[in-house]
Order: C-alpha cells, then sequence, then structure tokens
C-alpha cells in the first residue's frame, strides 16, 4: 500500500519541546497510512535572496525538492516573542519565489502558551506562498504544557480528539487529491 509522504517542519529546535512531542504523537497515529520525515530546518543558511537562482546553496534545493516530492506538510511550531521561530521562518522565506507550497496540502499546529499571534503569522506566510489550507487541520494549542505529559501523553481528552481530528481530515484532503 502506497503512504503518502508528509514532511515535517518543526519549528522549535529544541529536543525536548511540546511540538517535537505532538508531531511524535503525529507520527506514531497515522504510521499505517502516512511516511513522515522531519525536515532539519537548521541547517539551512540565513535566507539571502542573492543567493537565490544559480547560487542557491545545496541545502535549500534540498529542502525545496522534499517539498515538491512530499504530498502534504505538517508545520508545527511554537510562539516565540509573539511570532513564528526564526528557524521557521528563515525556511519559509527560501521558498517564496518557488512554486513548492502551491496548492500542497498544508496542517498546521500552534502549541505555546498563547500563541494566537504566532498562529495568525503563520496561516498568514502559507497562504501567501499558496499553501492549501483547510480550516480543519489548522489547529491552535494553548498552554500545550497542561495538556501533555512529560513523556508525550495527551492528558486532555479534548484536546486529543481535536488531534485525531485534524489527522483523520488531513488524510481526507490527502486521499480527495490523488
Amino acid at each position: 500500500m502506497y503512504k503518502k509522504k508528509i514532511i515535517v517542519l518543526l519549528g522549535s529546535t529544541k529536543a525536548d519541546s511540546v511540538n517535537r512531542k505532538i508531531v511524535d504523537y503525529f507520527i506514531q497515529k497515522t504510521q499505517s497510512f502516512f511516511e513522515v520525515a522531519l525536515f532539519p530546518l537548521e541547517t539551512l543558511p540565513y535566507f539571502n535572496p542573492d543567493l537565490d537562482g544559480d547560487l542557491t546553496p545545496t541545502p535549500v534545493l534540498e529542502f525545496r525538492e522534499k517539498i515538491a516530492q512530499a504530498d502534504g506538510v505538517l508545520i508545527s511550531t511554537p510562539e516565540y516573542v509573539f511570532s513564528i521561530p526564526g528557524v521557521l521562518k528563515n525556511a519559509l522565506e527560501w521558498t517564496v519565489s518557488t512554486i513548492v507550497f502551491n496548492q500542497k496540502p498544508t496542517a498546521i499546529i500552534t502549541a505555546a502558551s498563547s500563541g494566537k499571534i504566532a498562529h495568525e503569522s503563520i496561516q498568514l506566510i502559507m497562504k501567501t506562498i499558496g499553501a492549501l489550507l483547510e480550516d480543519s487541520c489548522v489547529v491552535l494549542i494553548g498552554s500545550p504544557k497542561s495538556k501533555i505529559d512529560t513523556n508525550g501523553v495527551i492528558t486532555n481528552k479534548e484536546q486529543e480528539q481535536v488531534l485525531i481530528s485534524l489527522i483523520q481530515d488531513f488524510q481526507a484532503q490527502l486521499n480527495s487529491k490523488s
């Protein structure tokens, strides 16, 4: 059976972040129908439009190719100082001059104490670069540390149901594009 290829863009570089725990949960729940790979955003150089074109760095070309080859993209991000983390913003800036996100099914999970501003920002960025966003595949998890324990177990049943619904809706969206 063909598994849909999902590339994950993780906004946190912290090894034990709550967003990483959410991604791990996503991987666990989807392993029978998705092939999920995290792209190490920290390997990308700082965005420089002067290097975009003939001088595009190899890691950026690889990043763009991974997105192009993926059936869908999952973004999981915290909010840092009322914005998305620089590592995620930098990665997305490298895609602005391309069409790799054009109509690419994308799911977004923002998990942060508040997260509202980063959540709005990441949606605006993704719509601007052409990603295909379904409302049911965009989730804000406020105060995630009160809903997910240190082992990555989702202790809030309502929050778990929201994530399960996101997974089901994302899978349905990807299957409808086949």
